[in-house]
């Protein structure tokens, strides 16, 4: 069978020379990947990358998302960075200022993917589990698009890569008119909602401080959760230390919406229009989403390149998975140790069910072959 080729460059420097430092190597994979017959003469290019949230200060940084848009520039394409919003669109343009992504420091304009409040989307056809989706209309309607992802672990997919990013990123909170069709559908795995047990609660209020939909509030001593804009993703029982709240969420139905996802966003491109980038640095537990960051459980081990979604995931999973666990980390508190599969042993769900399903949709190959840029 075939194997889809990738390009990889090590975290490591060893000779403190800018050409073999991370950003002076990212520049040279850019200039060696052939980005011009990807995009076309004065192409419109949206940059997807993830803001980030107040708190949550591991995202992609902004010198590696500026050399890409200089990339993209050199083969004659006119970029854009964007993003879909998770919490009103003004405030997350702030928070992509606050974390230092803006058009001075990365050198192109920042666009919402789906309006103001996530509304300005196009429904496109997913799969038997959920029908149709609500796509970003920035992400339905540009032609070419470099997908630059933070590769980590996630509580309810095992990790967040290029399909997770392709598919919760590339979808909008809710559709306009039609109930149950935006990012709520890939999280909603069973017809239970999330419960609450009122013995447990503290009334700490973390739950609702937590809430990107502002969904949740006290009414005295009863919590009352708006199942309107509620879209499951589960913060609220993250961060609940009591156990007071629980989210029924069926794991493997979840990453088998969430490649759903991935295909229906997929389909909107024609084929060779979408780059991925996926860094293993800042290797955290947790997701960009959530209002902090833990300390990474595993070393900084690089940057992977390459067209097909699968195949980057697939690799990036392999090289985090066998990477050594680092001491006072969650890694550490829950006994890991060297040899094991760090990321499948992290959370619950096992990450290699996403990426097997989304093989078996067709959205790419998990056999890869790496080419690695050596040091200068």
């Amino acid at each position: 069978m075939a194997k889809s080729r990738l390009y990889f460059i090590s975290a490591r420097n060893t000779k403190w020379l800018y050409e073999d430092s991370l950003p002076g190597k990212f520049e040279r994979i850019l200039d060696n990947f052939k980005f011009e017959e990807y995009i076309d003469k004065n192409e419109w290019v949206a940059v997807k990358v993830h803001w980030g949230s107040e708190g949550a200060f591991r995202p992609i940084r902004p010198t590696f998302i500026r050399k890409t848009v200089d990339r993209i520039k050199a083969a004659g394409g006119d970029p854009f960075i964007t993003e879909t919003v998770r919490i009103p669109g003004l405030d997350y343009l702030h928070v992509a200022n606050y974390n230092g992504i803006s058009q001075e420091t990365c050198g192109a304009p920042l666009v919402l993917g789906d309006g103001l409040f996530g509304n300005d989307n196009i429904l496109v056809d997913s799969g038997s589990l959920m029908g149709q989706i609500a796509v970003a209309s920035v992400i339905h309607d540009v032609s070419a698009m470099v997908l630059l992802s933070h590769f980590k672990g996630h509580v309810q997919s095992g990790f967040g890569g290029a399909l997770k990013h392709l598919s919760m990123g590339g979808v909008s909170a809710r559709h306009r008119s039609r109930k149950g069709m935006g990012r709520g559908a890939i999280h909603m795995t069973t017809p239970e909602r999330m419960s609450w047990d009122s013995s447990k609660c503290t009334f700490c209020m973390a739950c609702v401080n937590v809430c990107p939909r502002s969904a949740m509030r006290f009414e005295g001593k009863r919590l009352k959760i708006d199942e309107e804009l509620c879209w499951g993703c589960g913060r609220c029982a993250r961060v609940c230390e009591t156990g007071a709240l629980v989210d029924p969420i069926n794991q493997d139905e979840f990453q088998k919406r969430l490649m759903e996802g991935a295909k229906a966003v997929l389909s909107t491109f024609q084929e060779r229009k979408i780059i991925y980038i996926n860094f293993m640095l800042d290797i955290q537990p947790e997701c960009d989403c959530m209002p902090g960051a833990d300390v990474p459980v595993a070393q900084d081990i690089g940057i992977l390149l390459g067209d097909d979604p699968v195949a980057v995931d697939q690799a990036s999973l392999d090289m985090v998975n066998a990477a050594t666990p680092l001491p006072d980390s969650l890694a550490s508190d829950l006994g890991l140790k060297p040899g094991g599969k760090l990321l499948t042993d992290l959370h619950r769900p096992d990450p290699q069910v996403g990426i097997d399903e989304a093989a078996h949709l067709g959205l790419g190959r998990k056999e890869y072959e790496i080419i690695t840029l050596e040091d200068s």
